[in-house]
């Protein structure tokens, strides 16, 4: 950390920490601190109001941006640099959306009608009568398909997805016991190919496509992935083979061929707008500075809790059954992408870095986990999503309901309420961010998740980390790999666990 970090960082820690209550009090916090975005979808209110993010602190922030090269690194990133420097490599997820080097977009474009040209076809039948579609992936290249997925085809999907990603034998059975071997296609989503969980589950998949009297299975699979090669390798015709650049990262990957699930299900016109109104997001990251860029702020606001006041995690509810799924994504997203303990240049970082991210859905967290938010010991900083428009076709005061609790959650966090009884006394001055769409569709979807990746892009730029490696998930499956293999020593306790469960 040079001496001109270290200084704003020890400015930013002996700020005065007003309550909230007081800082409505002393200005227009909705004027300062909310804002509303015009996306191709419908415009989506960010209201950051009630955080402690003060006029201070944002100047504190933004002296950490320029002193921490923000710029240069937003920039650098856009034009297709190699910024994730312990792989050397360029981040280019935004060029699958339009917006990067141009030679970046143009091959994301090429690649765009490939897939675009497959998936077509599927829907037209030339690869036969397709119901089903069995997508085999694991981490990135899962839970993105799942989020978007779920939350777009509630009304019903041109082919159904299955999303399997545990390599527990449970799952895959699962998704078999929905789908005829003969209506159903396999998507193998595997960045190197080489995936261990996903390729032992692609090996299945073809298994049951042969045991159902399908006479070549192989010709029944769609393989997405950065090494083509090896996947004609592994038998699938390169007809079937859909690319993407080795510059997208597996958390990032949902825009490239990663999405052909989500294509196949929506149809392209809504692949398309889910990539248009990501890329609109990323405009409004490139071009708007200081706390007028909305990811920038919410990241600000994320390091108060994160480095100034010891939050240890953050919680997001999506009060949106649509979005049930949110909170698994993101929690890749942001604890993959920031849970360091050494920044980019290889040195100690200088405190904590990703708080661990959970949720759930509204109503149902408000009966499970809302007790410890209120009044609990823990401060815990609470993201809301919801839409105004609802999902459903039933009495609007299901939705009436659902938003006034949604609401209602953030201003109690905040006010509190003061009790003789100290058992019914609520503390209050606890933050909370809602995200407001006026409706949820593949436009708004794609924003949200853009949003979220330059939120955690800025964070790791202020602490100075890389926010796109993670060598964090591999020492575990080397000594998996290990187990399998045979023959090597491990720990007393270790050992005992793999003679019980009869593994030697």
């Amino acid at each position: 950390m040079s001496d001109a970090v270290r200084a704003i960082w020890d400015g930013l820690k002996a700020l005065e920490r007003p309550t909230l209550t007081a800082l409505f009090a002393a200005g227009d916090r909705l004027t300062d601190y909310s804002a509303r975005l015009d996306l191709p979808g419908g415009a989506v209110r960010f209201d950051w109001s009630k955080t402690h993010l003060d006029a201070a602190h944002a100047e504190g922030f933004l002296a950490l941006a320029e002193a921490t090269g923000f710029a240069a690194r937003r920039a650098a990133m856009f034009d297709g640099e190699p910024i994730n420097v312990t792989e050397h490599r360029a981040v280019e997820h935004t060029a699958l959306r339009g917006v990067g080097r141009d030679s970046s977009v143009e091959e994301a474009h090429a690649l765009h009608l490939r897939m675009k040209s497959l998936v077509d076809a599927i829907h037209a039948g030339v690869l036969g009568e397709v119901k089903h579609l069995i997508h085999i992936g694991i981490g990135g290249s899962a839970l993105g398909p799942a989020l978007a997925i779920d939350a777009l085809t509630r009304e019903g999907a041109r082919v159904d997805v299955h999303v399997v990603s545990n390599i527990d034998g449970c799952a895959l059975e699962a998704a078999f016991a929905r789908c005829d071997p003969a209506t159903t296609l396999i998507a193998v989503a595997s960045k190197t190919f080489t995936t261990t969980e996903t390729m032992t589950n692609a090996a299945s998949a073809l298994e049951w496509l042969r045991e159902g009297g399908v006479a070549d299975p192989y010709g029944r699979v769609v393989a997405l992935t950065a090494y083509p090669d090896k996947a004609v390798e592994w038998g699938v015709d390169e007809t079937r083979v859909l690319p993407f650049s080795e510059s997208v990262g597996g958390r990032y990957s949902l825009w490239s061929s990663i999405g052909f699930p989500i294509a196949l299900a929506l149809g392209w016109d809504e692949f398309a707008e889910f990539l248009d109104g990501a890329a609109a997001m990323d405009r409004h990251f490139l071009e708007a500075e200081g706390m007028a860029n909305l990811p920038l702020r919410a990241a600000c606001a994320d390091l108060i809790y994160a480095r100034l006041r010891g939050c240890q995690s953050r919680a997001v509810f999506a009060y949106d059954e649509r979005l049930r799924l949110f909170p698994d994504y993101l929690q890749q997203l942001e604890m993959e992408s920031n849970g360091k303990r050494v920044k980019a240049d290889g040195s100690p970082v200088d405190g904590p870095t990703a708080p661990v991210t959970w949720g759930g859905v509204g109503t149902d967290a408000q009966h499970a986990v809302f007790q410890l938010l209120h009044q609990g010991t823990h401060l815990i900083p609470v993201d809301f999503i919801a839409a105004i428009a609802p999902g459903d076709d039933l009495d609007p005061a299901h939705h009436h309901s659902l938003l006034a609790n949604c609401f209602a959650q953030g201003a109690a966090l905040m006010a509190g309420k003061a009790a003789r009884d100290p058992a019914r006394a609520y503390p209050g001055d606890r933050p909370s961010a809602t995200i407001l769409c006026d409706d949820l569709n593949p436009a708004t979807l794609g924003a949200l998740i853009a949003f979220h990746e330059h939120r955690t892009f800025a964070s790791g730029v202020l602490m100075e980390i890389n926010p796109f490696d993670q060598f964090g998930v591999e020492l575990g499956k080397e000594i998996a790999k290990a187990i399998v293999a045979g023959g090597a020593t491990f720990d007393p306790s270790t050992e005992a666990l793999l003679a019980e469960a009869g593994i030697q």
